[in-house]
């Protein structure tokens, strides 16, 4: 190789790594933000600080594979071949979760492609319509109600007594199942309940009626009635 070709190798590698660099502090910028806004508006259960913490280095790492192998279709089919050999088992408990790690890997597949201005405005739209979309939320108040287990245990109200006091509370109760052994009433319904005051004023209304009731309210988010 001649010195002139070497120059002009090792002048277009560092404006190729001036790239990389800005990208990638672009990326973590984007990463970034996007965890504190999970962090803040997400409507997971599961530790959103502790989950929202690792956008960052996903991002970074999905943009240096694709930055590595976008030019050379030998490394495409290496890294395919590397792929099919690690398998992720990460436990994704809700929808929420995997939505926002694909957007995580938008970002860094962008960054890696050098596609900055369209993965830039695709962030701000999408962030964007999650803002309105939270803002729209609470000025109407529009809440899913939460479905949930309750278990009650008694030996002194009857079926149609706990069924008039749940009725009171919330739009929908189902009994699904009812034991009774030894003077002991087991029911478990599932119900709708529209707020927590819902679920206090019928805990309430219960053991005023029966001091020693037992009951059970298990929150079911994802249960479809």
């Amino acid at each position: 190789m001649k010195f002139e070709d070497f120059l002009i190798e090792f002048s277009g590698d560092i404006g190729s790594h001036q790239q990389f660099l800005f990208n990638a502090f672009l990326t973590a910028a984007l990463s970034f933000l996007l965890g504190h806004f999970y962090m803040k508006y997400g409507d997971a259960v599961s530790n959103r600080k502790k989950f929202g913490n690792n956008f960052m280095l996903l991002a970074l790492s999905t943009m240096l594979i694709i930055y590595i192998v976008k030019g050379s279709i030998a490394l495409s089919l290496g890294l395919v071949g590397a792929l099919s050999i690690v398998r992720f088992r990460a436990a994704i408990k809700e929808p929420e979760e995997l939505i926002y790690l694909f957007f995580v890997i938008g970002i860094g597949l962008g960054m890696g492609a050098n596609q900055t201005v369209i993965t830039l405005l695709a962030f701000a739209l999408i962030i964007g319509l999650l803002l309105i979309r939270n803002l729209l939320t609470k000025k109407l108040s529009i809440r899913s109600p939460e479905n949930m287990f309750v278990n009650i245990s008694t030996k002194t109200l009857k079926v149609e007594e706990i069924n008039g006091v749940l009725s009171q509370y919330f739009k929908m109760i189902e009994l699904k199942r009812m034991d009774h052994h030894n003077g002991q009433l087991d029911l478990s319904y599932i119900i709708d309940a529209e707020d927590v005051d819902s679920i206090v004023k019928a805990k309430d209304d219960l053991v005023s009626k029966s001091p020693d009731i037992n009951f059970s309210f298990i929150e079911q988010r994802n249960l479809s009635i």
